[in-house]
């Protein structure tokens, strides 16, 4: 699977943040679910909007980076290819849910 490209429309949507990825399937809309940290790198776990080829649920995790020195440079989103650091960042997500669930308990 070749690495996305964000678009530059990505906007905020009804308080939602959403990127256009262009995918070799076409170009799909995903919400941006939450950015996290793990291990020094940056993820960011992604929603695809109603598309045919996506099931509901799914979730796409992929490696984020942002240049520094260019706030205005589109961020970068790389396919994760090592099993291994995919299933960290699918833990550390899953981690985050169960995070949160406690935290609406609590509420």
């Amino acid at each position: 699977m070749s690495d996305p490209m964000m678009n530059s429309n990505e906007h905020l949507n009804d308080e939602d943040m959403t990127v256009d990825l262009e995918l070799e399937c076409g170009t799909v809309t995903c919400n941006i679910i939450t950015i996290f940290d793990l291990n020094d790198k940056e993820y960011i776990v992604l929603e695809p909007e109603k598309n045919p080829l996506c099931e509901e649920g799914d979730v796409w995790i992929y490696r984020y980076s942002e240049n520094p020195d260019d706030p205005n440079e589109e961020p970068e989103l790389e396919y994760i290819e090592d099993d291994e650091e995919y299933e960290a960042a699918v833990d550390r997500f899953d981690e985050l849910l169960d995070e949160q669930a406690f935290d609406d308990m609590e509420e």
